[in-house]
């Protein structure tokens, strides 16, 4: 309270202080008189010898009255009388005029300034007294009641901030408690049950968490108290929700509930989690004006925080979803390499026999090579989905006839149709239509649409391959009549390492991941994939939308993969090409060397870097074939000095390594390799360019032919 009173004068806190009465007279004699007179009341007197005297002693006190000499020489007391009321603090305080003469105008100017009386001279001591002491009176009772007012001011203010702290903590508390329940659990079903059960009594007398899917319908999800389930909303409130969950901010509404008169209110929060299909907004319902400021900021806070824990409850699932697909993943994994490894082994077994006839060496061959093949494919869709995932994969689009397109794509799957007995019918615009795109990569997504149609249908099925044309996209759908796709599964089958088919027995083998390619690829070329599924045993079909114009019938645009070049047996000279053999896996080097040297060449083999400088010193090689990951010195600074040394300036340097990303691929070309290739690199190609070095290295236009 110390604060509120230090505004009011000593004079007003205690209340048997003297209080000041101000004589403005320019005679002593009348000074003298007066204090003599006033003596008696035990107040302050203080005297001013002139009008400027007055003023400013009115400045710096403040007086219960003043006796003011109308007759001055300087400034009379009239003039002074009216700069004195031009002060605040002595607007109001009560003038006296004491002359010994006064007509009746002199008499109204100096009541229209303020004046309350006037004293004739020579004063009557006894009325000079009583009059004084009444005004003394009336001041210090004035004061009294300011103080009284005073008081009670502190008081309320004091009730007013012991009511604001209650009220405070009780807030604090409250929202404390609301994080506690809250935070309890990491389910997101259940922290909404939490949000509305602790929003009932304290922000409302009804709360409904309401959700809204792709198809716009409003349902009541939970609500509390639970009979509110029963009630049907209101029309304006359900439009209050929709637009809460369109403008993604709270609405406000005011209605009456059905079968009811009474007027009711409601706030609406949407809450929206990211990532999730499914919008959902919390309701608020209470009685008309219900929802004032302060209870609206409070609900707002705790939406705020109720959003909180949802995301974090959305992200806790997606983070154990992510492991679960991760560990279903690695088994599956595990799956697929083991398969094809398990028919390799036996092969080799077999090979291994004591007069194996040569037919079933052949065979063992078959399997191995079809085997490796297969192992080599899976490593490829891993490669490509990392690449892809840490955008690393770029595109080459050029012009691509959408004929040609499909002419990579049968070619790439008709082997897999034809073993399964299948029938791939094709359905094309008559217009031709042109496409940017990367034709390998366009290719790609296309084979892998199909074989998945292939893999999941019955053997002797029909799959469609259709194309439509709306004038800027070309719609690429291919269909199949296999076992469907479950309503549930279906909005999840783009996602990276999710299958549909987790049993341990997997009738169908795969990574899960080829239809992520399939995403992320028709997305770089700045189109859309969506899959369709009326269910299981309805069959599936995938619709591919890309940019795409009418072309003419002209000579093609792109370029259609051909086998390589029938490969020239190696030379028959005296003296056979030599190959240097640079690998520190001796299994590598040791089945490459066995197969150079059974096709006549002349081979060195080294399992490092400085090994392979002395060698190539020593053995002139005219071709190099150079793993990059050796021990130690690396195949980049391996070949830098070789080309760099006069041994091997003009050789055919050819990279062998498992690093097929675009870096490995630069840097092997800025080292100096006039081909980069990834293992399991493809033999017959790898021979026919060794066959004739000279002939390769004038022919490189790429760094790799994969």
């Amino acid at each position: 309270m110390t604060h509120l009173l230090s505004a009011v004068p000593a004079a007003a806190v205690r209340g048997d202080a003297p209080v000041n009465i101000l004589i403005v007279d320019d005679l002593h004699e009348k000074h003298v008189v007066f204090r003599s007179v006033l003596e008696d009341l035990g107040e302050n007197v203080i005297s001013a010898r002139s009008g400027r005297e007055a003023l400013a002693q009115v400045l710096n006190n403040e007086f219960a009255v003043i006796l003011l000499d109308v007759n001055m020489p300087d400034i009379d007391g009239l003039e002074t009388a009216s700069l004195i009321r031009q002060y605040k603090r002595s607007a109001q305080t009560p003038i006296v005029f004491i002359t010994a003469y006064v007509d009746e105008i002199q008499a109204k100017r100096g009541y229209a300034l303020g004046a309350v009386d006037y004293i004739p001279s020579p004063v009557v001591p006894e009325v000079l007294r009583s009059k004084v002491k009444v005004f003394v009176d009336l001041f210090r009772m004035n004061r009294q009641l300011q103080l009284r007012a005073v008081e009670r001011e502190a008081l309320a203010r004091a009730e007013a901030a012991r009511t604001a702290a209650e009220a405070a903590t009780a807030r604090a508390d409250y929202l404390a408690e609301v994080s506690q329940r809250l935070g309890r659990t990491l389910d997101t079903e259940q922290t909404a049950e939490g949000l509305l059960q602790m929003s009932v009594p304290v922000l409302g007398d009804q709360a409904l968490l309401m959700t809204c899917g792709f198809d716009k319908e409003l349902a009541c999800a939970q609500a509390y108290p639970p009979e509110a389930f029963a009630a049907e909303l209101p029309h304006s409130l359900q439009q209050a929700v929709r637009h809460a969950l369109q403008v993604e901010r709270m609405e406000r509404w005011q209605g009456q509930a059905a079968g009811s008169t009474a007027t009711r209110s409601g706030i609406v929060f949407p809450l929206t989690l990211q990532g999730e299909r499914t919008r959902r907004a919390l309701v608020l319902l209470g009685p008309a004006g219900h929802f004032d400021a302060p209870r609206i900021a409070l609900a707002t806070e705790v939406v705020g925080r109720a959003a909180i824990a949802m995301e974090n409850a959305r992200l806790f699932a997606a983070v154990q979803q992510a492991d679960r697909r991760k560990n279903e993943f690695l088994a599956m994994l595990a799956h697929e390499l083991r398969n094809p490894l398990a028919p390799i082994r036996n092969a080799v077994h077999i090979m291994q026999g004591n007069d194996v006839a040569a037919e079933k060496v052949h065979w063992a061959r078959d399997v191995i090579s079809r085997q490796a093949d297969h192992m080599a494919r899976l490593i490829d869709d891993l490669l490509d989905v990392s690449r892809i995932v840490q955008g690393k994969v770029t595109v080459r689009p050029e012009r691509l006839a959408l004929g040609e397109l499909i002419e990579r794509t049968l070619e790439a799957s008709e082997p897999r149709v034809r073993a399964r007995g299948q029938q791939l019918r094709v359905s094309l615009p008559d217009q031709p239509l042109l496409l940017m795109g990367d034709p390998v990569r366009l290719a790609q997504v296309l084979s892998n649409l199909v074989n998945n149609a292939c893999k999941f249908s019955p053997a002797g099925s029909a799959i469609d391959l259709e194309g439509r044309f709306d004038g800027q996209q070309v719609e690429l759908v291919v269909r199949d009549r296999g076992c469907g796709i479950p309503a549930e599964f279906l909005p999840h089958i783009f996602e990276l390492f999710v299958q549909g088919d987790q049993t341990l027995d997997r009738a169908q083998g795969g990574l899960g991941i080829g239809l992520t390619l399939v995403k992320h690829l028709v997305e770089l070329h700045g189109g859309q994939v969506e899959a369709r599924s009326a269910g299981a045993g309805s069959g599936t079909e995938v619709l591919v939308r890309l940019p795409a114009q009418a072309g003419d019938a002209g000579p093609a645009s792109a370029q259609v993969t051909q086998a390589p070049p029938p490969r020239p047996a190696a030379s028959t000279a005296t003296v056979p090409l030599r190959v240097l053999v640079v690998d520190d896996l001796a299994a590598s080097a040791d089945t490459l060397t066995l197969l150079l040297e059974m096709e006549g060449y002349e081979v060195r083999v080294a399992a490092d870097g400085p090994e392979a400088l002395k060698a190539a010193e020593d053995f002139r090689p005219e071709v190099v074939l150079l793993d990059i990951g050796l021990p130690g010195m690396n195949g980049f600074e391996v070949a830098l000095r070789l080309r760099r040394g006069s041994a091997c300036r003009d050789a055919l340097l050819v990279a062998l390594t498992g690093y097929g990303e675009t870096e490995s691929r630069m840097r092997s070309c800025e080292a100096g390799f006039d081909y980069h290739m990834v293992k399991p690199a493809d033999v017959n190609l790898l021979l026919s360019l060794i066959a004739d070095p000279k002939k390769s290295r004038l022919n490189r236009g790429t760094l790799a032919p994969d």
